[in-house]
């Protein structure tokens, strides 16, 4: 359980720092077809929440696990 966690807090962390700092939201969204979902998704009111979400989560998952230690 530890170490799932750990990776879909560092998963999430490092996908939302890639869209929030490279377009690489729009180029997905452009290939999949997707691009009215960009006014939505590509806000930072969106991104910047979400990254914060998962750096808690991955860091939550290090503490559990060197507590566990």
């Amino acid at each position: 359980m530890k170490s799932k966690l750990l990776v879909v807090g560092l998963t999430g962390t490092v996908l939302a720092a890639l869209c929030c700092f490279t377009p690489l939201l729009p180029v997905v969204l452009t290939a999949l077809g997707m691009t009215g979902l960009l006014g939505v998704l590509y806000n930072d009111a969106v991104l910047l929440p979400m990254l914060a979400g998962f750096l808690i989560l991955t860091g939550y998952a290090l503490w559990r696990q060197k507590k566990q230690k």
